[in-house]
């Protein structure tokens, strides 16, 4: 239908810069859902939080697991227990769910879950708890995220391979046509790929590839009709990134726009235009919020959600935005508000909702527009040749592109030709009055609420039905080995008060886990200064002397799947002249002393993203005396990590704490080397 705005369809009278509504009356746009993304310490303190949240106008809920509830943990499993209410709400079973929500009608709500391994639980528990609520669950509306391909590729919170997955997101689509009708099951996630380094042509390219990907899985399956199929296209949602080049950000949200209307036209013959709309949220960028002068990040938050709401063709539908001390930890209550009051502002105080588009018939918009899905229909073409976007990621193409792509954007941080003001550009500045309350500005997870957490799922386990336990996880390994459809056995699971271990144990047990190639072999460090000179020199002189090379064990330890600095130190090291050894995400303590010790490394440096750095890296050091390598082996450890816990760590026995103001990497492989020589007696200088 041609809107009264289009060209050529205003009457006479009508004003080309005016909104009118289907009577001809002047209107307004109505304004995106704001959200949050929250969740903290338990279910009580999140509910609490969400609660406040909707109080201060925020207009839908989005909810942060932590990462057992990720990974299908229960609290007390000993992985877990480092990470539990961490970076989110821990969720056991639908006794949390229940507390989660208590007060919180779920009918009325608009919730999306940033869940994906575990998603179709979740979803379960949900629905469990507006079933014993006595709720409508055929209202119930929102989002679970559940992508996975994004979790191979940037996230990591992954569990089953890849064929299992697509399963489950697949049955859930089928599920939710006929029983959840306004429920998107799973969210095309690009956010996490920009995070990771994309470029705006990968991010158009590796989503909209995903997308075609979970499409053709659900219609080989053949078990949704093919003149019900456009109502899954219709599904389809997208969770996108915006970063600080807005006007570059804007066209690639219009290509997205332009090119998934190609895509459910000519692929799919999806006829009806709504079921062809490209319908998404967004997370503004993270990845360029600075430790340095961290009060500037509330400039960056601000110019990036305009990237995606200036333009009414292709403007968000849900806005969350960071808080400015992300780079720092944690936000706090107010930090979360602020974000909030920016949002309000812009869709309330200003006329950007009162206009038609305002960049239609710009020359130079349109052509950066063409550009950008001329670049990103090629990659797609590269992908489909190599067959589709499982064998992308399974090959460890997908994943080697963001390695490059993170490695180039780092390397021009460093050469100065991408300006970061504050990090490699007007580097002095005066004190951020943000930092210098009795807190510092930083949130901290109460601990209590930890043990509290634990006591409230020992307490499920005492109470419940064990036959019933037993009898819902024997169905749903039936349902998981007979190709059955999982969802119902999942929300009896959840009505008999299984646990998230439990279920995904269930899981694992009929689909096996699995491990990723990490993308960073054949990589390189486009830096080339006499400063990477100097250390390439000493890594040579150290070969001289010691017979070998230097050689860093890089681990991730616990259930942090963020890797982007573990790559890229990967990257560097192995450009610097070191051997590096670097397996992967979620490796226990015990894997990374045993990876250390077998191969007789110089250094280990430790990347935790979590906030479990002093629990994790307490582990590693008495695994390393424990083997007998404690004074042998020195340990490193690098990742978003409170100015406050750097003497906890060394009183550990760290000898360096790297954060994300160290972005300079001939410093950091310096000061590496600092620490291998020193251990070797061999200081070269």
């Amino acid at each position: 239908m041609n809107s009264p705005n289009d060209p050529g369809q205003a009457p006479a009278e009508r004003l080309p810069h005016r909104l009118y509504d289907a009577d001809g009356n002047p209107t307004k746009d109505r304004p995106w859902i704001f959200r949050t993304y929250a969740g903290h310490s338990s279910a009580a303190a999140s509910n609490a939080l969400y609660r406040k949240n909707l109080a201060a106008g925020q207009t839908g809920l989005s909810v942060a697991f932590d990462l057992p509830t990720q990974t299908g943990y229960s609290s007390d499993h000993p992985l877990a227990l480092p990470e539990v209410g961490k970076v989110g709400v821990p969720i056991n079973t639908i006794d949390d769910m229940h507390q989660l929500f208590e007060g919180i009608p779920l009918a009325e709500m608009n919730t999306s879950m940033t869940i994906n391994a575990t998603a179709m639980w979740l979803l379960a528990l949900y629905i469990g708890v507006a079933r014993e609520r006595g709720e409508d669950v055929r209202k119930l509306q929102g989002t679970t995220q559940n992508d996975i391909i994004k979790e191979y590729l940037a996230r990591g919170t992954y569990i089953f391979p890849p064929e299992a997955s697509l399963r489950l997101i697949a049955e859930m689509y089928e599920y939710c046509l006929d029983n959840l009708p306004k429920w998107n099951a799973s969210n095309i996630c690009s956010y996490h790929l920009q995070e990771a380094g994309a470029t705006p042509v990968q991010e158009l390219a590796f989503a909209l590839a995903n997308a075609i990907g979970v499409l053709d899985t659900i219609r080989e399956r053949g078990v949704v009709p093919a003149d019900r199929f456009p109502e899954v296209v219709g599904r389809i949602s997208f969770f996108v990134n915006s970063g600080i080049r807005f006007i570059e950000e804007m066209c690639k949200m219009r290509a997205f726009v332009e090119l998934w209307d190609e895509i459910t036209r000519d692929r799919y013959g999806v006829t009806d235009p709504k079921l062809r709309l490209f319908r998404y949220g967004v997370q503004v960028n993270s990845l360029g919020l600075t430790e340095q002068q961290p009060e500037n990040n509330a400039w960056r938050i601000l110019i990036e959600a305009l990237g995606v709401t200036l333009s009414r063709k292709a403007r968000c539908r849900a806005l969350q935005l960071p808080a400015w001390n992300e780079a720092l930890s944690l936000p706090r209550p107010w930090d979360q508000q602020w974000s909030l009051r920016l949002q309000q502002i812009l869709a309330y105080e200003t006329d950007l909702l009162e206009y038609p588009d305002i960049f239609d018939g710009s020359v130079v918009i349109e052509s950066k527009v063409e550009e950008l899905k001329r670049q990103a229909r090629e990659e797609i073409a590269r992908i489909e040749a190599m067959g589709g976007i499982r064998a992308a990621v399974e090959s460890g193409y997908l994943k080697s592109q963001l390695v490059r792509s993170m490695s180039e954007r780092v390397s021009k941080i460093n050469s100065g030709e991408l300006v970061i003001v504050g990090v490699n550009r007007w580097t002095d500045g005066l004190p951020s009055p943000l930092l210098t309350g009795e807190d510092g500005g930083i949130f901290k997870v109460d601990e209590a609420e930890t043990r509290r957490t634990l006591e409230a799922l020992a307490a499920v386990k005492a109470k419940r039905d064990p036959a019933r336990v037993q009898a819902a996880l024997k169905a749903l390994e039936a349902a998981a080995r007979s190709g059955a459809n999982l969802m119902e056995p999942s929300i009896e699971c959840a009505l008999a008060r299984v646990t998230t271990g439990e279920w995904a144990d269930t899981l694992r047990g009929v689909f096996g886990e699995y491990r990723p190639p990490t993308g960073v072999e054949g990589q390189r460090l486009y830096v080339d200064s006499d400063r990477v000179a100097e250390v390439r020199r000493r890594a040579e002189e150290f070969v001289r002397r010691t017979g070998h090379r230097p050689r860093i064990v890089v681990g991730k330890p616990g259930l942090d799947g963020h890797s982007n600095g573990a790559e890229v130190i990967a990257v560097a090291a192995r450009h610097c002249g070191f051997d590096v050894v670097y397996s992967g995400i979620r490796l226990t303590p015990e894997e990374i002393v045993q990876s250390a010790v077998e191969e007789a490394a110089d250094v280990v440096g430790l990347s935790i993203l979590s906030g479990s750095h002093l629990d994790l890296t307490r582990q590693v050091i008495e695994g390393l005396r424990a083997a007998g390598a404690g004074d042998s082996i020195p340990v490193i450890v690098g990742g978003i990590i409170p100015r406050d816990d750097h003497e906890a760590l060394r009183a550990l026995g760290v000898r360096q704490v790297f954060t994300p103001a160290d972005f300079d990497l001939a410093d950091v492989m310096s000061r590496i080397m600092d620490v291998v020589e020193e251990q070797a007696g061999v200081r070269a200088r």
